[in-house]
């Protein structure tokens, strides 16, 4: 099964965010390449929070070309087999951390947001993973920092779209 396949299984079984959800899926549709980066109409995405629901706190990265806290994420690439494995991917590469796990049940929600050119959007399929006990975290180059936040915190240092998955997070646990 490719990526793309997978994109659209994960998303037919996703039951949130309806129209969110038909959006993805149309693009999907639409755009055979809209797994890749290369896909100038816009192109589907995964992240994690990483959490550590045993202290109340999460690891959000200060991204290198945003420069906002942010969730580990990014573009998917053509040795990942399936949204869920590149999400993990991706938080594993971006926080340091070996041994996370994805929280299950499949994403906890979708963000769509602007890019800027030569692409237009990314259509972020969001999940959370669960860092295991003592995990240190290591900052990587796609990072200008690297830190833990209380769960009341991330208002205060994080945009509405990670407020919105830290809250879908926890009532996820």
């Amino acid at each position: 099964m490719s990526l793309h396949d997978d994109a659209l299984l994960v998303l037919k079984g996703y039951e949130h965010q309806e129209e969110l959800r038909r959006l993805y899926l149309d693009h999907l549709a639409a755009h055979p390449d809209a797994m890749w980066k290369a896909c100038g109409a816009g192109h589907l995405t995964a992240s994690a929070l990483v959490i550590d629901p045993d202290r109340g706190r999460v690891l959000l990265t200060l991204h290198r070309k945003l420069g906002m806290w942010l969730q580990m994420g990014g573009h998917c690439e053509p040795g990942d087999e399936t949204l869920a494995l590149a999400a993990l991917r991706e938080a594993t590469e971006e926080s340091g951390i070996s041994g996370l796990t994805l929280l299950p049940g499949g994403p906890v929600t979708l963000d769509r947001h602007p890019i800027p050119a030569p692409c237009t959007w990314h259509l972020d399929v969001q999940y959370a993973a669960l860092a295991p006990a003592g995990a240190v975290a290591e900052i990587s180059e796609e990072s200008l920092d690297l830190r833990w936040f209380a769960y009341d915190e991330v208002p205060d240092v994080a945009d509405a779209s990670v407020v919105r998955l830290l809250e879908r997070t926890r009532a996820a646990l």
